[in-house]
């Protein structure tokens, strides 16, 4: 029995296949825990959907912000974008029971019996982990509702980016989204920065990646994707980068957590 993490797929189902080949991987016996973005970008997004729905309590994810962009585009309320390559996963035939699938995926995971956490972006460094967890299962509970498209309405938007300016119920939705699945950086008053997606060698002084300013991950391991620019790396050994840019044409991170041993496979090159 193993526990796998693995970093955004994006699509890239072959890739992820050939990783979980590489590590002898049994629906029957182990468990996979998906970074977010699932979907977007990539050649097989629907295939990949399909998959990862099919190996039912094997395989757990959390939702990403291309993962709930889908949703919104299935609403009607985003249209596509011919550059994420969702067009398959809108005409195919079980396009309504893939996304109501999707839609009942957390933001926030606990790795059962461990201090270890997975959501997509990180954790805001404003939270606690009881914060993080009353705020991911109030928003998934909107997301799993009969008004989810009133909600995904009101994810979009960048403030307040603060949680000490959160005042509604509407801006902690946006917040708590806004936190699991897009923050990168954060200003040293701690306030969410969103505009950024490059290395924390590239920006200015004021600006920090959110695990350097978390106390959280001073005391609780935590796995998280969508920053592919780091590459895997950061300056804390409890933080775990598996973003690793697989879509763009470098390479899928597979983490083996007992062990901590990381298992790449390349991004194979399209025919």
């Amino acid at each position: 029995m193993a526990d796998y993490f693995v970093g955004d797929v994006q699509g890239c189902l072959s890739e992820l296949k050939a990783l979980l080949k590489q590590v002898n991987f049994s629906s029957a016996t182990d468990t996979l825990y998906l970074a977010g973005d699932i979907v977007a970008r990539g050649e097989d997004s629907l295939a990949t959907l399909r998959f990862v729905k099919s190996l039912k309590n094997s395989a757990k994810m959390v939702l990403g912000n291309h993962d709930l962009h889908l949703l919104s585009i299935h609403a009607g309320i985003k249209k596509p974008k011919p550059a994420d390559k969702l067009a398959a996963i809108l005409s195919a035939h079980d396009c309504t029971e893939l996304l109501t699938w999707l839609a009942q995926q957390p933001l926030l995971i606990k790795l059962p019996n461990e201090e270890a956490y997975l959501s997509h972006a990180g954790i805001s460094p404003q939270w606690s982990i009881a914060d993080a967890i009353t705020q991911a299962r109030f928003a998934e509970k909107k997301l799993r509702g009969s008004k989810r498209d009133y909600w995904l309405k009101q994810m979009y938007g960048e403030l307040p980016n603060n949680w000490h300016n959160v005042q509604s119920e509407i801006e902690k939705f946006r917040y708590t989204i806004n936190a699991f699945t897009r923050m990168r950086f954060c200003f040293t008053d701690l306030s969410l920065e969103f505009d950024h997606k490059f290395s924390p060698d590239n920006v200015e002084p004021h600006l920090k990646p959110w695990y350097e300013l978390s106390p959280v991950v001073k005391k609780h391991h935590w796995v998280f994707g969508h920053w592919a620019s780091l590459m895997g790396n950061t300056s804390n050994k409890k933080v775990f980068a598996l973003d690793t840019g697989c879509v763009w044409g470098n390479h899928l991170t597979l983490l083996r957590w007992h062990d901590k041993t990381l298992f790449i496979e390349p991004a194979h090159t399209p025919s």
